[in-house]
């Protein structure tokens, strides 16, 4: 039985208790799964990130907050900077966003560490700054694009897009090096336990409801997102498993050496929480897990539980970053 009332057609905790989540881990991964990874960290490497500054968006949290540009290994990618009004900048953050885009930097501040810069991007072809031309905004559309190769699938320019912001941060605020730290939520945990392990600039990452784990049990399990999109595509085109096998946050996982604070939701209906548990029970280096009772979903714990991990998330950056 689900412990949230909801009229969903399927379970969002597909009948799984904690004990059963946290058995989980990575599927086996491709042969040459660090070969692919290590030589598009190496081709993004090659490109600089030549920030530029855009606009003044806002002043908000002790911060200023500016659009700004970058070249990727995509091409131009859009992300808000945030700068302390005050002093200088002790730490950064680079963040990653959800699956319905970016317009602002919402929640995101005030950030896990006070004195702190944030780089927080957008991911290319999600809303609103990341439009693109011929790159689908709809998010069951994105997930899709150029699954037919894994040079070509979206998600692997997301990834050099993360990569690209820690660059064009670096280069903006240089005394950070060696102080970075990364959070990402759904599809930025995702695309985070990706782009991990092949970037040794960031010290600690906290991944919240992370997507893309463990897509061999991910396609036998409905939900409401992005995820359900490529279940659909897998029955017309059972190929493009070969492809997801390369894009598998649990697989990344089990290369992450730094810490990591993962959250993951009991119930969820957009992200299966099996796939959550799968990247956290992968992880390779030092974890800590928060449990979440919901992801992706309104209750009326809700405020209280977010309350709670952020005050998890500043003792362990805290720890981890200082």
């Amino acid at each position: 039985m689900s412990p949230l009332p909801h009229s969903f057609s399927f379970d969002p905790t597909h009948g799984r208790a904690l004990d059963d989540l946290l058995a989980l881990g990575a599927p086996p991964a491709p042969a040459d799964f660090d070969v692919f990874w290590r030589a598009l960290r190496a081709a993004a490497r090659r490109v600089p990130p030549r920030p530029r500054l855009v606009r003044a968006v806002e002043e908000r949290d002790g911060h200023r907050i500016n659009e700004v540009t970058y070249d990727s290994l995509g091409g131009q990618c859009h992300a808000l900077l945030a700068l302390p009004v005050e002093g200088r900048a002790r730490h950064g953050f680079v963040i990653g966003h959800g699956y319905g885009g970016r317009a602002d930097v919402g929640a995101e501040l005030p950030l896990p560490l006070p004195g702190s810069a944030a780089i927080l991007p957008i991911a290319p072809g999600l809303p609103m700054l990341g439009v693109r031309p011929r790159v689908p905004s709809d998010p069951a559309e994105h997930v899709l694009h150029g699954i037919g190769a894994r040079e070509t699938y979206v998600l692997g320019d997301c990834v050099a897009g993360l990569w690209g912001a820690a660059s064009a941060l670096l280069e903006l605020v240089p005394s950070l090096e060696g102080r970075l730290g990364y959070l990402g939520e759904s599809f930025g945990g995702g695309i985070g336990a990706l782009a991990l392990p092949w970037d040794d600039r960031f010290g600690a990452a906290r991944l919240t409801v992370p997507t893309f784990g463990n897509h061999p049990l991910r396609l036998t399990l409905p939900c409401t997102g992005s995820g359900e999109a490529v279940r659909d595509h897998v029955r017309a085109h059972p190929e493009a498993v070969e492809v997801l096998a390369y894009f598998d946050a649990a697989t990344a996982a089990t290369r992450i050496r730094v810490p990591v604070l993962a959250a993951c939701a009991l119930f969820d209906p957009a992200v299966p929480p099996p796939g959550q548990f799968a990247v956290y029970g992968a992880l390779g280096g030092p974890r800590r897990l928060e449990v979440l009772e919901a992801g992706h979903f309104a209750w009326e714990g809700e405020a209280s539980e977010r309350r709670s991990l952020d005050r998890a998330t500043r003792d362990f950056f805290g720890r981890e970053l200082l």
